[in-house]
């Protein structure tokens, strides 16, 4: 168990061998949780990018999601003959 000194501002500063046994860098964004028996709880946020799509991009994916005409034939096939 670690102790750290809350600051004039409120900030927490935690020990460097607590960052590293959590694998966390400088800046890592963190969850504050207050548990009902009033203690703070601390947990990594996970941060993920996001991609909006433009008109363009929709249309790429749908051209490669198309069956060639191989595929589809192959397909046929494969449907005629299933029991």
């Amino acid at each position: 168990m670690e102790i750290v000194r809350l600051g004039k501002k409120g900030q927490v500063s935690l020990p460097k061998a607590v960052l590293r046994r959590l694998g966390l860098e400088k800046e890592a964004l963190l969850l504050v949780e207050i548990t009902p028996d009033g203690g703070i709880l601390l947990r990594p946020a996970g941060v993920y990018p996001i991609e909006v799509y433009s008109e363009e991009r929709i249309r790429e994916f749908m051209a490669e999601d198309r069956l060639t005409p191989q595929e589809a034939r192959r397909i046929k096939r494969r449907a005629r003959s299933t029991p």
